[in-house]
């Protein structure tokens, strides 16, 4: 018996451990800055350009069309987040510290035009101007590359499984599941419209429960039953941020391969580049490697 007692008492710590640990930090949570994580790192730590690359960005889209699954009502709520060219535009605005892209707002454009034309009109009434002050509202700056693409993939339940045991009426269990977002991220020359650079990026997202519980009798007319459990859930968005970061950055380094641009330092960026290549050659096998154009330049006007 006093065994039993034992056990009914670590099970019940256990169970208040859980939620007394978890409670903490599901309540009263204060807003904080975006973490950066290594994939952001990689990105912020990029060689710079000899100058920035004036790149726009129309649009993003998630181009999956799915929504976000349930098991009991229907919802039309997202499977993924429907803010890719934020996310985008955040990723080049971080790549080589700020030094590589100079962005343009183009994805609210009509938005900044009316603005744009208020000012016209209100510097014509007040100010009896006939025709627009270049000094005062300067032509818009056009961009030299156009970044296009979008997510084109939420693979659900890619790989799921788990395991699990129990004696004499006690055990435990975990349980996981991984999906899958693809990304793809092209660059493309706006005086040619030729495709200059373009990659492909594949992120999985990732859920693990772990269950432990017991049920049994401990005396003829008693039943003993406890259970605790933890569930972790990567965010899609978290996953999302990763896999565009991750195309930029291969972006960067493609277009380097490929004399699309180039570094400031040469020599200082070689083993950068060499480091994405040795990546890339593992990720696809000898197919990287196997024609004898594949690192010859292209050709610029």
């Amino acid at each position: 018996m006093t065994r039993v007692r034992a056990l009914i008492v670590g099970l019940t710590a256990l169970a208040l451990g859980l939620g007394g640990c978890a409670t903490p930090h599901l309540m009263g949570h204060a807003p904080e800055a975006a973490k950066i994580t290594s994939t952001r790192r990689e990105l912020i730590d990029l060689p710079p350009p000899p100058t920035p690359v004036t790149v726009a960005v129309y649009g993003f889209a998630d181009q999956t069309g799915q929504f976000k699954p349930t098991d009991s009502i229907q919802t039309l709520s997202r499977a993924l987040s429907q803010g890719s060219p934020s996310i985008l535009v955040q990723a080049l605005r971080d790549a080589g510290g700020g030094h590589w892209f100079d962005v343009l707002e183009r994805e609210h454009l009509e938005d900044l035009l009316k603005e744009r034309q208020v000012i016209t009109e209100m510097r014509q009434r007040y100010l009896g101007e006939k025709s627009v002050n270049p000094d005062a509202l300067p032509s818009l700056m056009f961009a030299g590359v156009l970044l296009e693409g979008g997510v084109v993939g939420y693979d659900s339940d890619t790989l799921t499984g788990g395991a699990g045991a129990r004696l004499l009426g006690i055990g435990g269990s975990t349980q996981y599941r991984q999906d899958t977002i693809t990304v793809y991220l092209r660059a493309v020359a706006v005086k040619t419209g030729e495709i200059l650079s373009s990659v492909v990026v594949r992120k999985t997202v990732a859920s693990v429960g772990v269950q432990g519980g017991a049920f049994r009798y401990i005396s003829y007319k008693t039943l003993l039953e406890a259970e605790a459990g933890v569930t972790t859930n990567e965010p899609e968005e978290f996953a999302l941020e990763q896999a565009i970061g991750k195309a930029v950055h291969d972006l960067v380094l493609e277009g380097a391969r490929h004399g699309v641009w180039f570094f400031a330092d040469r020599k200082a960026a070689a083993e950068t580049i060499d480091r994405y290549a040795a990546e890339t050659s593992a990720a696809q096998g000898e197919l990287a490697l196997a024609g004898p154009d594949s690192h010859r330049p292209l050709k610029r006007n």
